[in-house]
């Protein structure tokens, strides 16, 4: 049963029929002994090392699961530094703040209310997936015996407020250059209508010159007015229509525990997060000359270029934040960003913010002379499919002969690389490219195409399509 909420990056699922309190207890029991041997492995053996913050989110259920983890770190010895309702690069930046063992955040960001579940950092706030000490943690979890629940714990608790030192680093990267600017932000009804003010002040009142529209900032009734997801075009409708009807230079929507955002241009519009990532990464090139750019290696051709342009290193990148974090420290990159909605910084510990990647957009356009959908228009010069989704029944099969039809042996003049999943890129030679990447849960494989203009792109799909399944309608 425990197995079942251990995902790849994290550990998740329905409340209370699937993830239980006592589910919770093991877990804080596991990670505890997880980061605190993990310390002392890399002699770190300092008594702060014995130190584990958690936070959580808005969710009806966080409050008691947060409680029942925090018991399972003290019955294993590890001492516990609350920080009580916060963002989850909170998380991140009290971990490496009070240079702690690492750090629990209780969320289930995106998902409906009905779910809870964990994100476990390591030590710098070093990303811990499956293959990088989860797998540890649920044999540890699931080894303790019960009866040591009922044991007086040996660890303590200690409460911190440490949202003044946050603002404080938030706000390093905020630089409107004194000129007005106003942005719609949609907080989902989750954690962003509790960062948000705290960072910028109600409306915006604390940053001269930022005056922010607040729609779904209510999070204390556990439900939400859209899913908590950016990614889904649907759910963005109300703060495209604000936007608009507001005359603001932008919008900023942000998913459930406000790691995540997608951006509105001025006119509605839905900013690619592969787009925007080329548009930041030429602001902090100027600051760091030469620096490597690490992203999504679906992400248009363009951001490359663009970052090549700026005099800058691209650097494509597996998806998902485990390796996003781990390949932006190890190449010491200064800015990286994924289409998921997360972006990445040097000076943040190489973590992704939500909260900071609001700053850097806002002084972008604050400072800009040219509004956002100009801004943008000269990088979404390719066409793209969005990722499209195929059930199949044997994804080696059908990978293979995607490899098949465009590899050494066949009249296609392609590269051919396995970062992750199958890209084939003929981008030099016939103007389009692709990647295909199999699903870590269900029998789908997710494609995203690429190319130089839209009768390309639309043949390309069609050739390529058929092979890889049936097509999921949504």
């Amino acid at each position: 049963m425990l197995g079942r909420v251990f995902k790849a990056y994290d550990i998740r699922g329905v409340y209370p029929d699937l993830l239980t309190d006592h589910m919770a207890w093991q877990i804080g029991y596991g990670t505890s002994r997880y980061l605190i041997d993990t310390a002392a492995g890399e002699g770190q053996a300092t008594p702060m090392m014995r130190n584990i913050v958690v936070g959580r989110d808005m969710r009806k259920s966080s409050p008691v699961l947060a409680q029942r983890l925090i018991a399972g770190i003290n019955n294993q010895g590890g001492d516990v530094i609350d920080l009580g309702l916060v963002d989850t690069p909170f998380v991140y930046f009290a971990i490496n703040h009070l240079d702690c063992a690492g750090g629990v955040m209780v969320t289930a960001s995106h998902n409906p209310p009905q779910y809870n579940g964990f994100k476990v950092s390591g030590m710098k706030a070093r990303p811990i997936g499956e293959t990088t000490g989860l797998a540890v943690i649920r044999k540890h979890a699931a080894m303790v015996d019960a009866r040591q629940a009922g044991k007086p714990p040996t660890g303590r608790v200690e409460r911190r407020d440490l949202w003044d030192a946050y603002v404080a680093h938030v706000r390093s990267f905020l630089d409107l250059g004194g000129k007005p600017i106003k942005v719609v932000v949609d907080a989902s009804n989750a954690m962003a209508g509790t960062m948000v003010p705290k960072v910028f002040g109600r409306h915006g009142q604390d940053v001269p010159g930022l005056t922010i529209v607040e729609i779904n900032f209510e999070n204390s009734r556990g439900r939400f007015a859209h899913d908590p997801n950016p990614l889904v075009a649907s759910n963005l409708r109300q703060i495209r229509d604000t936007v608009v009807k507001e005359g603001a230079d932008l919008g900023i929507c942000f998913d459930g525990d406000a790691d995540r955002c997608v951006v509105i241009d001025e006119r509605g519009g839905i900013v690619g997060c592969d787009h925007l990532t080329a548009l930041l990464a030429k602001r902090l090139l100027k600051k760091s000359p030469g620096s490597t750019i690490v992203h999504d290696l679906r992400s248009s051709k363009a951001l490359g270029e663009e970052v090549l342009k700026a005099g800058g290193r691209p650097m494509r990148c597996r998806v998902g934040h485990v390796f996003m974090k781990a390949m932006l420290a190890q190449s010491e990159g200064v800015f990286g960003g994924e289409l998921s909605g997360h972006f990445y910084f040097r000076d943040n510990f190489y973590a992704d913010s939500g909260a900071i990647a609001m700053a850097t957009i806002l002084s972008v356009v604050a400072q800009a002379t040219k509004p956002l959908s100009r801004l943008i228009s000269p990088i979404a010069r390719y066409r793209q499919s969005g990722e499209i989704n195929f059930e199949a029944e044997d994804k080696d099969a059908a990978l293979d002969q995607l490899r098949q039809a465009f590899g050494p042996t066949s009249d296609h003049d392609a590269q051919i690389d396995e970062l992750d999943g199958v890209t084939i890129d003929c981008f030099a030679s016939a103007g389009w490219w692709c990647n295909v990447r199999k699903s870590n849960t269900e029998p789908l494989l997710r494609l995203n195409l690429e190319a130089r203009t839209r009768v390309i792109l639309d043949r390309m799909l069609a050739r390529i399509s058929p092979m890889l399944g049936q097509k999921v309608e949504h």
